[in-house]
This record gives C-alpha cells, structure tokens and sequence, in this order.
C-alpha cells in the first residue's frame, strides 16, 4: 500500500529471505567467511547456528549466490522426513539418479557423483537448514555421509544451520561422533545499536528509497529495545511504521509513531 506513496519499487522490510537484501553486519560476514572457508578447504562438516530470525536462510541463499560454478550445491529446507527421505531429498537436490530408491542405491550414486565431481576439480557442499529439527538418526546418518572421503580430502561439505537448541542436541552421548566432526562453527548473534540503523538504511536503499524516509534517533532507539537487533523484528516493526507513516501522509518515522506500532502489533 505505501510503496507508491514512498516512491519504493519494492516492499523493503519483507520477512521473505531475500539474498538482494542481504546485510553484511560483522556478524554475518563472518559467518559468510566461515561458511566459504569451510567449503573452499573441505573441511567437512560446518554448523551454523543463531536465534529465530536473525537472517539464517538469507545468509544460505546468499551463499548459494555467491558459488562459483565449480561447485555443485544441495539445499534442503526444513528437513522433516525420514533418513531415506532425507537422502531421496539430497539425491534429487543434485540432480542424481539413483538405479532404485533404497538406500544402499542412493549411497552408492551419491558416491560415484561426489567422486566424479572431485576428478574434474569441483567441490559438493549440501546445505541443510533449520537443522534443529534434525532426529538424532537423521544426524548419524548424516555423520555417515561425511565418510565420504578420499585418502586426501572430503568428498562432501555439509553445512547445517539451525537454532541454539542444535548445539545442545549434538552434545548428547549419542551423537558425540557427529558433534567431534565438526570442524567449523559460527553462532550468528543479533545486531548491535548503530548496526540496527544501517541496517534499515541499507533496506530502504535496496527497495529504491531515495532519502527522504527519515527514521528519528528517537524511533531507532525504540526500535532496538523492541527487537534486541533481531533482524525479523526490526523488518516487521518498520513494515508496520512505513504503513503508518502513509496513513499519516509522513516521511519522518518518529519515536511516536514507532510507540504506537509497537502497541498494535502487541
């Protein structure tokens, strides 16, 4: 409804996990440069983890953007299945026949892929996301996975990404082996005050603002207490100013304003 009112071509706080929008706070380049390394270097299995929303699937998708063309990638969003589920899953991610759909069949194809990609110089990286939701037999049956290897390097890259709840869940007794493999970790953490305003800066410039959408010191202050830098809040509070700020026929999105927002989405 305001887009046209604010001369935006398109919605810039959308909760959407859009990678155009992606934000390279400190923390998440890090975790960029953590999630490259560990694909570039082989080293195995990577984890990621962060609380809800604080821009997870945006940061993967980023990455998935960011490849080069010599390596080939599997992207598994909430995994809610089964292990041979899980697997059938990956197997069609990669675009890999399997002779029939039980899983020594899967394996074996999945294995000759991973070695025929590594003869001519690419690298495979399976990125599974909202990990958290993972049983503790679809993690060993990913630990298996990552025996895929040559006497040199690691046939696959996995990189899961989750919630905090993922890392208690990998200390468990029974998943020591899993959590022992992992050879990379990154915990993404909320954004920090003068992060918050270039965050939403760099949102407005995205979606084609022109610098006339002014959000007081006042509001951004408010802002912060309300959503402790967590990026999904940030986007549903000001979402609910801009449309506001139409309603009111404004430009300056003050502390007022963003009050009242707060209140009306509770």
């Amino acid at each position: 409804m305001y887009k046209e009112f604010y001369e935006l071509h398109e919605n810039p706080f959308s909760v959407t996990s859009d990678p155009s929008f992606f934000f390279a706070s400190l923390n998440h380049n890090e975790a960029f440069s953590y999630l490259q390394y560990g694909i570039r270097e082989r080293k195995g299995i990577v984890l990621v983890t962060g609380e809800i929303g604080t821009g997870k699937t945006t940061l993967c998708r980023t990455l998935l953007n960011n490849l080069d063309n010599k390596t080939k990638t599997a992207f598994i969003l909430y995994p809610n299945f089964s292990e041979l589920q899980l697997l059938q899953m990956v197997i069609k991610d990669f675009g890999i026949e399997a002779k029939t759909r039980n899983k020594a069949d899967i394996i074996e194809a999945l294995n000759k892929f991973l070695l025929e990609e590594t003869s001519h110089g690419h690298n495979v990286a399976l990125i599974i996301d909202e990990a958290q939701n993972l049983k503790p037999s679809q993690l060993e049956q990913i630990r298996l996975l990552s025996n895929l290897e040559t006497e040199k390097e690691k046939l696959l890259q996995i990189i899961l990404v989750g919630q905090p709840e993922l890392c208690e869940k990998l200390k468990t007794t029974s998943l020591r082996q899993i959590n022992q493999r992992i050879a990379v970790r990154y915990h993404i953490k909320p954004l920090g005050r003068e992060e918050l305003k270039k965050y939403i800066s760099h949102r407005l410039t995205v979606a084609g603002a022109k610098g006339k959408i002014n959000f007081t010191d006042k509001a951004l202050a408010e802002i912060f207490i309300y959503s402790g830098g967590t990026p999904r809040l940030i986007n549903i509070i000001c979402d609910r100013a801009l449309l506001a700020g139409f309603v009111k026929t404004t430009f300056t999105i003050d502390y007022e304003l963003i009050k009242k927002c707060i209140k009306e989405t509770g």
